[in-house]
C-alpha cells in the first residue's frame, strides 16, 4: 500500500528536513534511493521507494546495502547533491509530489519526488525547472533532460473544481499506528516486514522450483526403471528356453530358426522357441542362459535403483512441504545453497589420481581404492571407458569419451599401458585387461571401496611399450 498525501505530510512534519546536509546518496536498486542526511545532533537515512504498490518516503534506521557498481542516476546525484544543504522541503498539497531544494556551492537543485503508483519518478531540475536527469526517462511524458518540469504550475492550471478537489483530498486518512511509535518508525516496521515476506517468498519460490524440477526428474527415472523392471522380471523364461533347447538337441538341425518343444514347466504345453541359425544348438541354449543371467543381475540392480529413487522422491516431497511451511529465511537460504550444483574443476590438484592426454582424449588413472571410487563417482560418465587388469590387482583407468567420436585403438593402447603400469603386473611387463563402458559397471553389494562388477566387457592383451609410456609421462620411464 502506497502512502497517501496526508501520510506524506505527516512523514515530512516529523522529519523536519530543512537545514539537513546531504552526506551521501545510495541507489540500492532501480526503484530505491537512500539519502544519508545530517544535522547537528542527528544523522539519519531518508528512503524513497518508487515500487509500484509501495511508493513511499520515510526515515529508516538501517544503513542501506551498497551495490557493487554505482548506477547512472546515483552517480549524477552524488556529483550534484553530496555536501549540499536542504533549504526547503514540502509536499504540493494533495498531489503526492515532494519538492526538496538543495543548495550547494551557491547553486540550487530541485528534487521532485513523485509518489504516484503508476507513474512514480524522481526528477531533478535546475532552479528554472529545466530537467537535468530522472530515475526513469520517459519521452512520452516529456520527462527527459532539457525538457521543462513544473508540476506546481501544471496543478494551478488544472480544470478540477476547487470544491471537488477539496472533497477528494478530505477523503484520505492516516492509517492507525501504536501510540509509542512515530509514524516514520511505524512505516519502517510495516514495509520492512512486507519486504521480508517478499524476500522469503522469492527465495521459497526458487527453492520450490528446483525441488519440483528434481522431483519431476526423479519420477521420470522411476517410470523408466519400473518399465525396465517389468522387462527384466521375465528372466526365468530365458532359463526355461535354455533348458528346453538342451532337452531337445536331437530335434534341432544346424540352420533351424525355430524349435517346437513340450514345455514340461507348464504341463507339457507346446512352446515355440526362436533360434539363431548361425549358432549351434547348444550355443543357442548358452545364449538364453546368458540372457537369463544378465536379466537377473539387471533386475537386482534395477530393484536397488528403484528403492533409491523412491527414497529420493519421498525426501523431495518432504522438502517441498517444509519450504511451504517454514517462515525462516535463513533455513530457506541453507536449503537453496544445498541445491546448488557442485562446481566442477579441472584443477589437477583437486582431482584424485593422475591425468594424461592422448590424441585429444583425456585419460584418468586411479592408483588406490579411494581414488578409484572417487573417480568413478564424480569424474566419469556412462559413455567413458573403464580398463582394469584381469588377473592382477591394480588401479582403474578411464578414457573420457567425446561426443560423436569413437576411441581410437592407439588411445586404448595408451590407456592399457597405464593400466598395466599401475598394477601388480608391472614387473611382468604384460597383462590381460578387460574393458567396458562405465555404464556397464555395477557396484558389488557390500563390497570393498570402489569394487565393481563389469558386464559386456571385452578383452585386451597389452605388452608394456617403453616409448609409449615415455611419451605419456614426457620423461624417462623409471
Amino acid at each position: 500500500m502506497s502512502l497517501n498525501w496526508r501520510e506524506i505530510d505527516l512523514v515530512l512534519e516529523e522529519l523536519d528536513l530543512v537545514d539537513s546536509h546531504v552526506q551521501r546518496v545510495v541507489q540500492p536498486d532501480y526503484r530505491t534511493l537512500v539519502f544519508e542526511l545530517y544535522r547537528p545532533g542527528d544523522r539519519y537515512h531518508l528512503l524513497v521507494s518508487l515500487q509500484q504498490g509501495a511508493t513511499r518516503i520515510h526515515r529508516v534506521s538501517r544503513t542501506p546495502g551498497k551495490p557493487k557498481k554505482a548506477q547512472r542516476f546515483e552517480q549524477f546525484l552524488r556529483a550534484r547533491l553530496e555536501g549540499g544543504r536542504i533549504v526547503d522541503a514540502y509536499q504540493i498539497e494533495g498531489e503526492r509530489i515532494v519538492k526538496i531544494t538543495v543548495e550547494r556551492a551557491g547553486e540550487r537543485t530541485l528534487l521532485w519526488i513523485r509518489l504516484w503508483g503508476g507513474a512514480a519518478n524522481v526528477i531533478v531540475t535546475d532552479a528554472y525547472g529545466i530537467i537535468l536527469d530522472a530515475v526513469y526517462r520517459r519521452p512520452k511524458r516529456d520527462e527527459v533532460s532539457g525538457a521543462r518540469y513544473d508540476p506546481e504550475a501544471d496543478i494551478s492550471r488544472s480544470d478540477e473544481d476547487d470544491a471537488k478537489r477539496r472533497a477528494r483530498l478530505e477523503s484520505f486518512t492516516v492509517r492507525e499506528r501504536p501510540r509509542e511509535k512515530s509514524f516514520n518508525e511505524f512505516l519502517e516496521e510495516v514495509y520492512g516486514r512486507r519486504a521480508e515476506e517478499e524476500r522469503r517468498e522469492q527465495i521459497a519460490a526458487g527453492v520450490r522450483k528446483r525441488l519440483q524440477t528434481e522431483l519431476s526428474r526423479t519420477r521420470r527415472n522411476l517410470a523408466n526403471l519400473e518399465r525396465k523392471q517389468e522387462e527384466a522380471e521375465d528372466h526365468e523364461q530365458y532359463r526355461i528356453y535354455g533348458d528346453l533347447i538342451m532337452s531337445n538337441l536331437h530335434r534341432i538341425s544346424p540352420g533351424d530358426r525355430w524349435v517346437e518343444a513340450e514345455n514340461y514347466f507348464r504341463d507339457n504345453e507346446s512352446t515355440t522357441i526362436e533360434l539363431d541359425p548361425d549358432l549351434a544348438p547348444h550355443e543357442n541354449a548358452e545364449k538364453y542362459y546368458a540372457r537369463h543371467k544378465k536379466a537377473k543381475q539387471s533386475l537386482e540392480n534395477i530393484n536397488e535403483q528403484l528403492e533409491n529413487q523412491r527414497r529420493r522422491a519421498r525426501q523431495l516431497e518432504e522438502q517441498i512441504e517444509e519450504v511451504d511451511e517454514t517462515d525462516d529465511i535463513a533455513t530457506l537460504r541453507e536449503t537453496a545453497q544445498s541445491l546448488e550444483p557442485a562446481q566442477k574443476s579441472d584443477d589437477r590438484d583437486q582431482r584424485p589420481g593422475l591425468q594424461f592426454e592422448s590424441q585429444g582424449f583425456r585419460i584418468l588413472v586411479g592408483r588406490t581404492a579411494r581414488e578409484n571410487d572417487e573417480l568413478l563417482r564424480r569424474y566419469v560418465r556412462g559413455n567413458d571407458y573403464w580398463l582394469h587388469t584381469r588377473d592382477a590387482p591394480g588401479g582403474y583407468v578411464f578414457v573420457r569419451s567425446k561426443p560423436g567420436k569413437s576411441v581410437p585403438l592407439d588411445v586404448l593402447l595408451d590407456a592399457g599401458n597405464l593400466a598395466v603400469w599401475y598394477s601388480k603386473a608391472r614387473n611382468a611387463g604384460e597383462a590381460d585387461l578387460f574393458y567396458t563402458q562405465v555404464k556397464h559397471l555395477r557396484r558389488a553389494k557390500h563390497g570393498k571401496t570402489g569394487l565393481v562388477i563389469p558386464t559386456q566387457e571385452k578383452n585386451l592383451a597389452v605388452r608394456v611399450e617403453r616409448e609409449r609410456l615415455d611419451r605419456l609421462f614426457d620423461q624417462p620411464r623409471k
